[in-house]
């Protein structure tokens, strides 16, 4: 690894430190460097708040340092105005003479004009060092305005005969709604809760709602509750269940007109036919939301894999046998990576190199 790179790489574990909470915006890491070592860095907070490049430079305790100093960024430097000004007036201003960038921004207000501006006032430009980890990075945010569609994440969970809940029967039998039957452990439920903080929305269809009644949140674990994603085709889903209770936005797709003045439940009238789920990850983008996790039902999750609409599938095998019940989706991929989690097995596939 060359110094540049490692400069970078340091930018993008600063930059990860925003996964969860700077939606609609990308993740951004920033470090300065005078002199061979760090004299300042930061990383995109929340949108709305200042830019990597803006908390990079403030903690930076000398100043005149910075005419003389090298910047790293993750991703291409702003040039408009937005909640915020751009960052390359704050680099110029500072007359900070060495940029060096991950990627280029896809977002169509930047998209090299920031690289550009930055050349035009004679500073020394150096695009590309960890080109790929940086695009890897915002994948959500890359996927979102290059797709025009949600970065999309299958998740569900399996037992080893390749059920992902019991029958009906059986879970009347065990009281369910008391007695949950979990197929993965404790720890594997966890990790689902962490990636629940991480992704914008979560969606699942109607059936989950009725037969599980979740709340969709991150109760087990410090972070944003995700917006809440329901197909609700015929409005079979009433007011008593958990995702009506107010608590998280929630948007409920139907092929009906709804009026309603509930806090945060918003009612998206929807025509369900053929192209039903393009029509519906195209909503999602003009309501700029740019990862959806999935976690429906056998139903919802293959019709989105019979699309081939997928980026990544996160599949839990549980160490539990279930002998019969609703089947597991079938997806025809190979596992990119292969983690246990105590007695489950995490398999995690990628729709893209």
């Amino acid at each position: 690894m060359n110094t540049h790179e490692f400069y970078m790489n340091r930018c993008i574990e600063l930059a990860k430190n925003g996964l969860g909470t700077t939606y609609p915006n990308p993740l951004v890491g920033s470090v300065i460097v005078y002199d061979n070592k760090i004299i300042g860095e930061g990383w995109h907070r929340k949108s709305g708040e200042a830019h990597a490049e803006v908390n990079a430079i403030q903690s930076v305790k000398d100043k005149s340092l910075l005419s003389k100093a090298t910047i790293y960024v993750s991703l291409e430097p702003c040039s408009h105005f937005g909640k915020t000004p751009p960052c390359c007036d704050l680099i110029i201003a500072h007359k900070i003479p060495n940029i060096v960038i991950g990627t280029i921004d896809p977002f169509a207000k930047v998209a090299g004009n920031g690289i550009k501006r930055l050349i035009e006032n004679n500073c020394n430009v150096i695009v590309g060092v960890l080109e790929k980890e940086c695009d890897e990075l915002n994948k959500r945010f890359f996927t979102f305005h290059k797709e025009k569609r949600p970065y999309i994440i299958l998740k569900w969970a399996e037992s080893l005969d390749g059920f992902i809940a019991p029958d009906k029967t059986l879970r009347e039998t065990q009281q369910e709604k008391l007695s949950p039957v979990w197929i993965t452990n404790s720890y594997s439920r966890q990790i689902v809760h962490k990636w629940r903080t991480e992704e914008q929305s979560i969606l699942v269809g109607t059936k989950t709602i009725l037969d599980d009644n979740p709340k969709l949140n991150a109760r087990d674990f410090k972070g944003n509750n995700p917006i809440r994603i329901i197909i609700d085709k015929s409005n079979k889903i009433s007011e008593t269940f958990s995702v009506k209770d107010g608590k998280a936005s929630t948007f409920f797709f139907t092929q009906n007109t709804i009026l309603t003045k509930k806090e945060n439940i918003i009612y998206v009238n929807i025509v369900f036919d053929t192209d039903f789920l393009l029509n519906l990850t195209n909503r999602l983008h003009k309501y700029e939301i740019q990862s959806i996790l999935i976690e429906g039902g056998s139903k919802t999750l293959q019709s989105f894999i019979d699309l081939n609409l997928w980026d990544e599938a996160r599949v839990f095998i549980g160490n539990t046998q279930l002998n019969s019940g609703i089947k597991a989706p079938i997806l025809s991929s190979i596992p990119k990576k292969t983690i246990s989690i105590m007695d489950d097995t995490l398999k995690l596939f990628r729709n893209y190199d």
